[in-house]
């Protein structure tokens, strides 16, 4: 979710810059098929670019870590055969890899483009092999390191452009339902959730900001990915904390999302979801580096210890740095985000 996010921003200023110089052009994105909702609304009757779909004109759903898992099926050989030839079926001039693994790198080859365009030094060394043009980036954030290889494209820089993401009417409408349900108008999104337990703020914390963010008129919506009720029922127990917890779709997310007035949360993709969205971040930081993948082009206040250091070996345990940020920290951060418009990272 989050390398999708961060590809977004660089990916819609080519969508423009194509707009206006090549309309004929068009633009295709093989993607992991439980993250398309950010490509594609899943109410769209059909597969044609305008608000449902704003960037790409085809989606090449690609189930790579079904394959990962399965590599030896028959029914992985025939899903490679068939993406395969659907990406070959469009004639691509260009692929760029923007996510710089091996993986995305193999499928960009796949389609058997004659450029085939990624970083200079990629995430996973070995991806650059597949390259056949390799940029050299100086961007410290990951969304300024890909704009700077999708600008390889046309030769020339690409301008900022913020990121679109798909209106799905549908969710929009079951967004205003499940809001108007509870009685919820000003809220905050937390996200207690993590890729690992070292990036994970203890769920009791949140708890404790839920409670205080109430006393000044703000409901909270614990957004809950697979896996995560205990650590939602754990913010929603008090009933001083006025917490609600939400599990629904990406398309669902987006929406409620939108309508939030501040994002609580440590380094996942729905704190990049937020930023994408241009809402208000606190961003709770320990080992991953926030220069690289903090909240990008919104307002937000990152907290993270002087001595947390990158490492991204996924350890369970909060990691020490991460403990020291204090619901105090947090509430302070907030309370500068919504009082003034001034963005700090």
């Amino acid at each position: 979710m989050g390398d999708i996010l961060h590809a977004l921003p660089a990916v819609t200023a080519l969508r423009a810059a194509l707009q206006a110089t090549q309309p004929a052009c068009w633009l295709g994105w093989a993607v992991e098929p439980q993250w398309q909702q950010l490509l594609c609304a899943a109410s769209a009757p059909q597969k044609v670019r305008g608000p449902q779909m704003p960037v790409v004109d085809v989606l090449h759903p690609v189930p790579a870590k079904l394959w990962a898992r399965l590599p030896l099926a028959p029914s992985t050989l025939s899903g490679i055969r068939e993406v395969r030839r659907a990406l070959r079926a469009q004639q691509y001039d260009v692929c760029i890899d923007l996510q710089g693994a091996v993986r995305s790198a193999w499928i960009g080859r796949m389609a058997a483009p004659p450029r085939m365009i990624g970083e200079a030094h990629p995430r996973e060394p070995l991806a650059r092999w597949f390259f056949r043009e390799r940029v050299e980036t100086v961007g410290v954030h990951v969304v300024e390191q890909a704009r700077e290889v999708v600008a390889a494209v046309l030769g020339n820089a690409l301008p900022q452009h913020a990121a679109e993401l798909p209106v799905d009417p549908d969710a929009e409408q079951w967004c205003d339902r499940w809001l108007a349900e509870r009685g919820i108008e000003r809220f905050a999104i937390v996200n207690p959730g993590a890729g690992w337990g070292a990036k994970r703020w203890p769920a009791e914390r949140y708890a404790a900001v839920a409670v205080e963010l109430a006393q000044k008129g703000f409901a909270t919506v614990v957004n809950v990915g697979p896996g995560e009720s205990k650590l939602a029922e754990a913010i929603c127990a008090s009933p001083q904390a006025r917490a609600f917890s939400m599990s629904g779709s990406i398309g669902q997310l987006i929406a409620c999302t939108r309508r939030a007035k501040l994002f609580l949360g440590g380094d996942t993709g729905p704190l990049h979801l937020a930023a994408a969205l241009q809402v208000p971040v606190v961003g709770i930081y320990g080992p991953t580096d926030p220069a690289r993948n903090g909240p990008f082009e919104t307002r937000s206040r990152v907290l993270r210890h002087p001595d947390s250091r990158r490492d991204h070996s996924r350890k369970n345990e909060p990691e020490a740095g991460l403990l020291t940020i204090t619901v105090e920290d947090v509430l302070d951060a907030a309370q500068q985000l919504l009082e003034g418009p001034s963005k700090s990272a």
